[in-house]
Formats: C-alpha cells, sequence, structure tokens
C-alpha cells in the first residue's frame, strides 16, 4: 500500500546559520544541492551544486552521492554511490550540513510522547538528537546505535523494552540477519558509560533479566 503524502518522511536540516528546519519529502525523487535550481537549495561553498540525491523506490528510501567534491557521510561513513535510508540516519553532506532522516512511521510517536517525559532528569531533543541530564548536554554527542536505543528507551520510560524491540529500532537493516545477545548486552554497556559522564551515581538503563530493559528517569 502507498504512502500518502501526509504520511512522507521527512527531512531534519541542521547547521550552524540557522536553527533546525522540517522539509517534507514530498516528492520520490529530490536532488539537494548548492545550486538555487535544487528541490532543496543548500548555498554553503562546500556543497557541490548537485550534491546528494534522495529517491523513493517501492516502500523504501535511498540516498545517492551525485560524485560530489567534498563527499557525503551517513552515520560516520562515507558514502560510495547509493545506499538504502533508516529511520533517524544522519547524512553530512560535505561535513557542512546535517541531515536527519525521520520515517513517516516514527514522526509521531516522538513528537506527542516525548514532552511527557521533560520533567526527568535525563531530557532528549528528539530534533537535534541531543541529550540533557540536569541540564547538561553530553558531549561528544551519542552515537547513532546509542542516541536510538536511549530515545526508545526514553519514549517507553519505565516500560520494559523487549530484546526484539531493541533490535528492531537500533538495527532495522540487520532484521533477518541476526544481532547477537552479546552486541546488545555491549550497547547498553556504552550507553550506560556514556550517561555516566555526566550522573555517576544513577542507573538510567535497568536489565529486566528475562524480559528486556528500561529507563528509569527520577525526577530533576
Amino acid at each position: 500500500m502507498s504512502r500518502a503524502d501526509s504520511e512522507r518522511p521527512i527531512l531534519i536540516i541542521q547547521d550552524e546559520n540557522q536553527p533546525p528546519r522540517h522539509w517534507p519529502l514530498s516528492k520520490d525523487d529530490v536532488i539537494l544541492g548548492r545550486d538555487e535550481e535544487c528541490d532543496l537549495p543548500l548555498p554553503i561553498r562546500q556543497i557541490s551544486r548537485q550534491h546528494i540525491r534522495i529517491y523513493r523506490q517501492g516502500e523504501l528510501y535511498f540516498v545517492e552521492d551525485l560524485d560530489s567534491k567534498n563527499g557525503t557521510w551517513v552515520n560516520g561513513l562515507q558514502l560510495k554511490g547509493s545506499r538504502e535510508l533508516h529511520d533517524g540516519d544522519e547524512i553530512h553532506v560535505a561535513l557542512a550540513v546535517r541531515l536527519r532522516f525521520i520515517d513517516s512511521d516514527a514522526t509521531s510517536p516522538l513528537s506527542t510522547e516525548a514532552p511527557a517525559f521533560i520533567t526527568g532528569r535525563l531530557r532528549l531533543d528528539p530534533e537535534a538528537r541531543r541529550v540533557f541530564i540536569r541540564g547538561v548536554e553530553l558531549n561528544p554527542p551519542l552515537s547513532l546505535p546509542q542516541y536510538r536505543l536511549l530515545e526508545l528507551l526514553y519514549v517507553n520510560t519505565g516500560r520494559i523494552c523487549t530484546r526484539d524491540h531493541v533490535i528492531e529500532t537500533v538495527w532495522p537493516e540487520a532484521l533477518g540477519e541476526g544481532v547477537s545477545e552479546q552486541a546488545i548486552d555491549a550497547l547498553v554497556r556504552r550507553l550506560r558509560d556514556r550517561l555516566a559522564e555526566l550522573d555517576p551515581e544513577t542507573q538510567y538503563v535497568v536489565t529486566v533479566r528475562g524480559h528486556g530493559f528500561r529507563l528509569d528517569n527520577p525526577p530533576g
């Protein structure tokens, strides 16, 4: 079944010169670049005139580097040719502009549920993918897998998220290939270590043996 236009994914555009902007992918094939004739103009000198293409095939979206001069990175890996996009993927255009791909299935829950937990000690800014504890930002930012896990737990604060739910959220491209228990546990340990940098006395990510994980977010 085709997506309705109102259910299209969005890009969150972030650069140093202005606050984050939301840009719906209202067409099945769009060009981003410095040229003002592009579907999404990015008037920055380091960006090529036609830098990347984002296009749809069936229900999937892909990003392609158009032989740009200064390159494109997806989740920290340089893009060669094209690759499928998943919810939360970060696209760095010439390391000058950061785009975050938000799939239509994930947009609504984050925008409606996350504010309910803003009074907790730990707070997320889903649009900018920033993490704060007692008002202090965690820096450097979490890796994409760490952030995906934390966001899943944050939206479900107090509820248990199963390991299968973690895999679906953190490694959507790995479904069917399997993710080991060790990989999940290692990710949880790394996330705990990062949160402990700001609050070593609090265990935010709790393991519920035999069931999964939950987030404890005490009052600030």
